[in-house]
């Protein structure tokens, strides 16, 4: 039997939550093997519906000076993912249906990457991490960049709230 909340939770868990997809260690990671990065986009990279901005083309330009490969992966339209994509140089796949894992498995394809060299960069449990994790790669929770959202993302956000209170419980126990 599983306890209340923790372990029930677990498979929402993110492998790292980082206040920003701009202070993670891409460098570092890339010594560790990983080739590829999907990247979710509204209040990962910028405000929701925002256009690309300097520091998401600046992100997107060191990736790639690295070596990695890089996918947009979003559930949003496709005027708004192509456009965002072509902005940064990146690849895209719209209508993403996260968090069914096929278009993660599609991502992983067309940067030629396997579960095990991708990384998963998102703001969303439900749909972002959780699809990333059914997929099977390592995956990070940022932080919503904007607090202005849709009511449907709104209603989320309080029971993605539990979820992140037993998750930085349990990472407190562990430590």
């Amino acid at each position: 039997m599983e306890k209340a909340g923790g372990d029930m939770l677990q498979k929402f868990y993110p492998d790292a939550y980082v206040d920003s997809a701009y202070g993670i260690d891409f460098e570092k990671l890339y010594g560790e093997g990983y080739r590829g990065v999907i990247f979710d986009i509204d209040n990962t990279l910028v405000p929701h519906g925002a256009p690309a901005d300097k520091r998401s083309k600046e992100l997107f330009a060191r990736l790639k000076s690295l070596g990695y490969g890089i996918i947009l992966l979003s559930n949003n339209k496709k005027p708004r993912v192509k456009t965002f994509g072509d902005a940064v140089g990146a690849g895209y796949i719209y209508k993403a249906k996260k968090p069914a894992v096929g278009n993660y498995r599609k991502a992983m394809e067309l940067m030629h990457t396997d579960k095990g060299s991708t990384l998963f960069v998102g703001d969303q449990l439900f749909t972002d991490v959780w699809g990333a994790k059914k997929a099977g790669m390592r995956t990070f929770l940022v932080k919503p960049i904007h607090p202005k959202e849709e009511i449907q993302i709104v209603l989320k956000r309080r029971l993605e709230k539990i979820v992140l209170f037993f998750y930085l419980r349990s990472n407190k126990a562990e430590g």
